[in-house]
């Protein structure tokens, strides 16, 4: 059984159904798309970040936002998976950006004043990504062909598997792929 458009929802429902649920305040929903994406979450955040503190703030903080902002999720082609994980990968940043990888969690946990922490390289290429040149020109991109590179190029992932998560043909994201590396070139030069 699944989700009605008013009705409760089931292990059944799709993503786009529980997503619609938790628009309406739905607990039960927000507890099934954990239970459905939180492993695959941390397992690609943890690729990206090796610090589990930091990766389960991040899912925590992705969750949140999903609970937040379930009532503007679009179901007209974005996938929902995608969907959430553009805003993990933006929590993990958000919280790699903190000072020393600090917890905002009010649990009185602090750096002692004068520790020099040093961010691994993978999270150093992140955050110039978002904040160097090639972020600025991954932001000039159109939506489809900033997707399809940031899932390939980014987070790993093969055409087929960015495909699957973007909702599209292997071909299309092939084709975006190739059009998205041609207009980073020309942004880059």
């Amino acid at each position: 059984m699944s989700d009605d458009g008013g009705g409760r929802v089931t292990e059944l429902s799709s993503d786009v159904e529980l997503l619609r649920a938790v628009a309406r305040s739905q607990v039960d929903a927000l507890q099934l798309l954990h239970r459905r994406h939180a492993p695959w979450l941390r397992a690609r955040l943890t690729r990206r970040c090796a610090d589990p503190d930091v990766v389960d703030a991040a899912i925590q903080d992705t969750f949140v936002a999903v609970w937040r902002d379930a009532h503007r999720y679009s179901d007209t082609g974005a996938d929902a998976a995608a969907w959430i994980w553009t805003i993990a990968i933006r929590r993990l940043l958000s919280t790699l950006r903190g000072p020393a990888h600090r917890w905002l969690g009010g649990s009185g946990v602090t750096v002692p004043e004068g520790a020099v922490t040093t961010p691994s390289a993978e999270e150093m290429v992140l955050l110039g990504v978002e904040h160097g040149d090639l972020g600025a020109a991954l932001s000039r991109l159109p939506p489809e062909l900033r997707a399809v590179i940031q899932s390939t190029a980014i987070d790993g992932l093969t055409v087929r598997e960015a495909a699957r998560l973007l909702g599209v043909p292997e071909g299309t994201a092939k084709t975006r792929l190739m059009r998205a590396r041609a207009r980073l070139r020309e942004l880059l030069t």
